[in-house]
């Protein structure tokens, strides 16, 4: 049997960002992902910190693909910086752009380099499992926005239809934060029995 080889090997894990390192060197942004990171405080219940902490207990730890531009990133990556403090989870991030190598390995629905990507690990970079993009219902929920906007904004300004999606989805997303948490758990707890 031909052993799968991935482009993040422990050294390489090593030499990803902190997430306060990440956010210290991003040129854009800095202020949504301060708005997110104070959502993310509440997006985790104490049951929640408490599974977290027993996946690291088992070894897990945790790397993103990201970059500073992308507004899944600035409002999702701080939920898995949350999930990281509280639980102890050491967390690298790599700017997706600078790294596609390892963006390759993560694809999308085997196509698409979308951000956030969050890869769980284990041990010596044992490979548990990805989470991407944003959580079901972010999807489902963003598709009924597009769809309701176009039926009471019907011939308005481009600009302005698009400035009344991204309120509406800002809006929603500390409920989709906590939904990230959520679908994690259902991950880490799947793979690791916990």
């Amino acid at each position: 049997m031909t052993e799968k080889t991935t482009a993040v090997t422990a050294d390489r894990f090593k030499q990803g960002f902190t997430y306060p390192d990440f956010i210290a060197q991003i040129n854009v942004n800095q202020d949504r992902f301060a708005q997110y990171d104070g959502t993310a405080k509440d997006a985790l219940t104490d049951e929640d910190s408490a599974f977290f902490k027993a996946a690291v207990e088992k070894g897990c730890k945790v790397m993103v693909l990201g970059e500073d531009w992308c507004p899944d990133v600035y409002r999702g990556m701080p939920v898995v910086a949350r999930i990281a403090e509280v639980s102890g989870m050491e967390m690298r991030v790599f700017p997706r752009d600078l790294n596609l190598d390892i963006a390759d390995e993560f694809l999308n629905r085997g196509e698409f380099r979308s951000i956030p990507t969050v890869v769980f690990y284990i041990a010596d970079q044992e490979f548990l499992g990805t989470w991407i993009e944003r959580p079901a219902l972010a999807h489902k929920e963003m598709a009924e926005i597009t769809k309701a906007l176009e039926t009471e904004m019907a011939g308005q300004d481009e600009q302005a239809v698009r400035e009344a999606r991204r309120e509406r989805v800002n809006a929603r997303f500390p409920a989709w934060q906590k939904d990230t948490v959520r679908e994690m758990r259902e991950l880490l707890g799947q793979k690791l029995g916990i």
